[in-house]
C-alpha cells in the first residue's frame, strides 16, 4: 500500500460509486451469487475499506466470529473481566453486534466510521435488533483496541447469518472461536478460506478444550490451518474448565487477554495487523470487481437478445405483409370474385385470356356505361390485407414470445408478463382501423390527382371510391408494372386490368406514381403499427434495465486501484 493514501482514498471511492451503478436485474444462471458479491463489495468498501483509509491510526476492530454455540460472547466477558454482551444456552443468544471499547475510542464508533449502516444504541435496548449495534464502553479494555461480538456465522436465522459475514469483512482482525467437538465444520472454513484469499489477519481461539485431546485437536487444527494458507494465525486453547460467575477462569483466558493487551498497548503491532488485512482487502478488490463487471457483460449480452428477438420477429413480420402486398396472393379467392362481378365472369375475361392487347379497342365502351358499385370489392380487399396484416403480426407476437422464453433471462419476464405471448389486446381492431385510414388516403389521394377530369364520362363511371378500389388492385400486385402475355396468370391479370382503367383516367405516369405512394403509405402504417406492438416488450425489458456503462465504469475503477496501490 503506497504511504500517502489520497490517492488510493479517491480511487476506491471511484471503485465504490461504480460498484453500487451495476446492477444485474435478470435472472441469469448464478445471478444470485453474483448479486451477494457485489452486496458484499459494496459493504465491506462501505463498512472497512473507506473507513480505514480515512483513519488509518484509528483503534484496531477485532471481530469476534464463530460457530453456534462456540462460547464468543462468555470469551468477550472474561477477556474483558465483565459482563459487556449476553450469552446463554437459548440459541442463538446473540442477535445485535455488541462493540466494546475503552471510553477514550467512543468517537471512533459513534460517528459510523464503521459499519454505517447501522444504528448506534447504548442499553440493552437494541440486544435484538440486528440493524443496529450497541456500544459498550470499558476501562478494562486498552485504548487502542476494540472487541465486536457478532452474531453466529451459522445461525438458523438468516438475518444473523448475513450480519454476522458483514461483521467480519469489517474487521481489522478476525478472532475465530470454535470448540475441540466443532472446529473441523464446513461453515466456519469456507469463511477462513475467504479470510485467507483476502489477506485477512485472523487468530483462533479453540475453547472448550478437554485436556485429554488438547495435542491431538491442536496438531489437526494447525494442520488445517496450514492448508488454507493461514499457517501463521497464532491459536488460543482455552482447557474445558467450570465457569465462575458465567466467565472463564482467568488461567485458562490469560494468554488470550494477555495478547490482546500487549498487541493494544503496542502501535507499531497494530499497525502491522491493520496494514496487512488493509492490504489484502485491497489486493482482492480488482478481482472482485471484475468477476462483477464479467456478470454485468453477460446481463449486457442477455438484454441485447432479448431485445434483438422482438425485433427480428416484428421486422420478418413486415417482411411477410411486404411479401403479400407484391406477390398478388390478395387478389385471389374472395377479392377475385367480386373482381369478376365488377367487370363481368364471361366475355370480358375471355378477351383478357385472348389477349391483352386488344382490351385497348374496348375500354370506350367500358365507361359508356352506368357508375359500378365497388363496395363488395373494396370490402374484399379490405378484409384479405387485414387479414395478411394480422396473421403476421401474431406470428410476430409468439414468435418473440418463444424466443424469449427459450433465452437467458427471458423465462421469467414472460411469466411477469404473459400478455407477451400473443398481440395485443384489440390488434384486430387497430388492424381494420389501419386499412379504413389507408383506403381514406387512397380516396384523397384519387380526389387530387383527378383535378379537372372530375367531371369526365370516365372518372364519373367509377366514381372516386371505385377507382380508389382499383388502385388497391395495382399496389396488391407488384408485377402489375411489369409488361404482360398472352399467358399471364389470372391474378396478374386482374393487376393488368385495373392499372389500364386507371391509366384509361390519370395517364400512365399518374398511376405509377399513385401506386407508389399508395404502397409506401400502407407499409409505413403497418411498420407503425408493429413498433407499437414490439414496444411492449421493450417496455417490459426496461422494467429490468441494464446499463453497459456502469460495467465499463466498474472495469475502469478497478483498474485505478489496482494501478494507485
Amino acid at each position: 500500500m503506497t504511504t500517502d493514501p489520497a490517492p488510493l482514498l479517491a480511487a476506491v471511492e471511484g471503485l465504490r460509486a461504480s460498484a453500487d451503478d451495476v446492477r444485474l436485474p435478470l435472472e441469469l444462471d448464478g445471478v444470485e451469487q453474483a448479486r451477494t458479491s457485489r452486496r458484499e463489495l459494496v459493504q465491506q468498501l462501505d463498512d472497512y475499506v473507506l473507513p480505514r483509509l480515512r483513519s488509518l491510526d484509528a483503534p484496531l476492530l477485532a471481530v469476534v466470529g464463530g460457530s453456534t454455540g462456540a462460547g464468543k460472547s462468555t470469551i468477550v466477558n472474561s477477556v474483558v473481566g465483565e459482563h459487556v454482551t449476553r450469552t446463554g444456552v437459548i440459541r442463538p443468544t446473540t442477535r445485535a453486534s455488541v462493540l466494546v471499547h475503552h471510553e477514550e475510542d467512543t468517537r471512533w464508533f459513534t460517528d459510523k466510521r464503521v459499519l454505517p449502516e447501522l444504528a448506534r444504541v447504548v442499553g440493552d435496548d437494541a440486544e435484538d435488533d440486528p440493524s443496529a449495534v450497541r456500544l459498550v464502553t470499558s476501562d478494562t479494555l486498552p485504548s487502542g483496541l476494540a472487541l465486536l461480538d457478532a452474531p453466529d456465522i451459522d445461525s438458523v436465522v438468516q438475518a444473523n447469518r448475513f450480519l454476522s459475514k458483514q461483521l467480519l469483512s469489517a474487521a481489522d482482525l478476525w478472532l475465530f472461536v470454535t470448540t475441540a467437538a466443532r472446529y473441523a465444520d464446513a461453515v466456519p472454513w469456507d469463511l477462513l478460506r475467504e479470510a485467507s484469499e483476502r489477506g485477512t489477519s485472523v487468530a483462533v481461539v479453540l475453547n472448550r478444550v478437554p485436556p485429554e485431546a488438547l495435542t491431538q485437536v491442536r496438531l489437526h487444527l494447525a494442520s488445517m490451518l496450514r492448508e488454507q494458507g493461514l499457517g501463521k494465525a497464532p491459536i488460543f486453547v482455552i482447557d474445558e474448565a467450570e465457569l465462575e460467575d458465567g466467565m472463564i477462569p482467568a488461567r485458562s483466558i490469560e494468554r488470550l487477554s494477555g495478547w490482546l493487551q500487549s498487541l493494544a498497548g503496542d502501535a507499531r503491532a497494530r499497525s502491522v495487523v491493520i496494514r496487512r488485512t488493509l492490504t489484502g482487502t485491497l489486493g482482492s478488490l480488482s478481482q472482485r470487481a471484475h468477476a462483477l463487471a464479467e456478470e454485468g457483460r453477460g446481463q449486457v449480452a442477455a438484454a441485447g437478445a432479448l431485445a434483438t428477438a422482438p425485433d427480428t420477429a416484428y421486422r420478418d413480420a413486415l417482411a411477410g405483409v411486404t411479401e403479400g402486398i407484391d406477390d398478388g396472393s390478395l387478389l385471389r379467392g374472395e377479392v377475385l370474385a367480386r373482381w369478376q362481378e365488377l367487370v363481368g365472369t364471361g366475355e370480358f375475361f375471355r378477351s383478357i385470356e385472348a389477349g391483352i392487347g386488344r382490351f385497348r379497342d374496348r375500354v370506350g365502351a367500358w365507361f359508356t356505361g352506368k357508375e359500378v358499385s365497388s363496395e363488395p370489392l373494396g370490402e374484399a380487399l379490405q378484409s384479405g390485407a387485414a387479414a395478411l396484416i394480422t396473421s403476421h403480426g401474431q406470428v410476430a407476437a409468439s414468435t418473440a414470445a418463444r424466443a424469449w422464453k427459450n433465452a437467458p433471462g427471458g423465462a421469467p419476464l414472460m411469466a411477469e408478463h404473459p400478455e407477451l405471448s400473443k398481440a395485443s389486446t384489440g390488434f384486430g381492431e387497430k388492424v381494420e382501423r389501419l386499412i379504413r385510414d389507408w383506403q381514406k388516403d387512397i380516396f384523397e389521394m384519387v380526389r387530387d390527382e383527378a383535378g379537372s377530369r372530375r367531371s369526365t364520362a370516365r372518372y364519373l363511371a367509377f366514381g372516386v371510391n371505385g377507382l380508389g378500389v382499383l388502385l388497391m388492385i395495382v399496389v396488391f400486385h407488384a408485377t402489375a408494372f411489369i409488361p404482360t402475355g398472352a399467358e399471364v396468370a389470372v391474378g396478374a391479370g386482374t393487376a393488368a386490368l385495373a392499372q389500364r382503367l386507371l391509366e384509361a383516367v390519370f395517364g400512365d405516369q399518374a398511376v405509377r406514381s399513385m401506386a407508389v405512394k399508395a404502397r409506401a403509405a400502407l407499409i409505413t402504417r403497418v411498420e407503425e403499427l408493429y413498433d407499437q406492438e414490439r414496444a411492449r416488450y421493450d417496455e417490459a425489458l426496461a422494467e429490468r434495465p441494464v446499463d453497459a456503462t456502469a460495467i465499463t465504469a466498474l472495469e475502469a475503477a478497478a483498474r485505478r486501484v489496482e494501478e494507485t496501490r
